[in-house]
């Protein structure tokens, strides 16, 4: 077996900026020269989500934000904000609901999405930030 490990790198706003992160992935996959195995998409820090979703907009700009809002609204008085000074308890919320990584199987150098199915990185903090995706692909 072999592994192959590099990143991505992103500029996000925050605030549930989703970002299909897809064709870095496939582009990661092709450069590891593997045909079959699996492939790690892991997002560093505690306020970033990885998932699946079908990048279209209104899911993207107006469907997810306001489930989360629902669940983990901005603005409340968390806990977290209380403790330290900050504004991102919804952010750390978030992250742990959605899951920071995910995990996908490759057959004959191909992932194995669904037609509507696409790799997707989520910031969820308040702010800008550069963001580091680490992809991990370990196979043969």
């Amino acid at each position: 077996m072999k592994i192959f490990t590099t990143g991505i790198q992103l500029q996000t706003n925050g605030r549930n900026q989703i970002i299909d992160v897809t064709p870095h992935v496939n582009q990661i996959l092709n450069e590891s020269d593997l045909s079959e195995g699996q492939v790690t998409v892991f997002g560093i820090g505690s306020t970033t989500g990885i998932t699946t979703l079908e990048f279209e907009p209104g899911l993207v700009n107006h469907d997810v934000g306001e489930m989360f809002e629902k669940i983990a609204p901005y603005g409340k008085d968390y806990r977290h904000n209380q403790t330290w000074g900050d504004d991102n308890g919804a952010a750390h919320l978030r992250s742990f609901i959605t899951g920071t990584s995910y995990t996908c199987p490759f057959v004959a150098g191909k992932l194995l999405l669904g037609t509507w199915q696409q790799i997707v990185f989520v910031d969820f903090d308040t702010r800008a930030r550069s963001r580091q995706v680490v992809v991990q692909v370990f196979g043969q």
